[in-house]
């Protein structure tokens, strides 16, 4: 069993790398770290560097942010599909005035990581995966 930390798989996002753990007993992906698989709930696994590549299955626009991302908008939250079989959450570094469906299905690749600073909610800032689209 191999323990990936939060704050190791954020670190990581900040470095340019997405870790996710591949399941020694289904040989599926869970992204991002958890304690049991998210398919089988087996607790073997082990870190795998991904290949932050994939596909945008969809994605919304937040122009009336939460309180503490004020300063944020607008911006693009978006899921996308990796190749090695997963989805994650993370923000697509597009024109919000130019996305419209046509962004659907197209290829993206992560372009290093988005951190949040966090505010009085929050225990500090936090980082995502942020993702650009991609041509061919």
């Amino acid at each position: 069993m191999m323990v990936l930390a939060f704050s190791a798989y954020e670190e990581a996002l900040r470095d340019g790398r997405l870790l996710g753990l591949r399941c020694a007993a289904c040989n599926k992906v869970t992204i991002p770290p958890q304690a049991v698989c998210q398919w089988c709930a087996s607790r073997d696994m082990k870190v795998e560097q991904l290949s932050g590549e994939g596909v945008l299955e969809t994605f919304t626009i937040i122009r009336v942010p939460p309180e503490g991302f004020e300063e944020e908008a607008p911006y693009i939250v978006c899921l996308v599909s990796l190749k090695e079989g997963c989805r994650i959450i993370g923000r697509l570094d597009h024109d919000v005035e130019r996305a419209d469906q046509s962004l659907i299905g197209k290829k993206v690749r992560m372009k290093g990581a988005y951190t949040w600073k966090g505010d009085k909610f929050s225990a500090g800032s936090h980082s995502c995966p942020l993702f650009e689209t991609v041509e061919g």
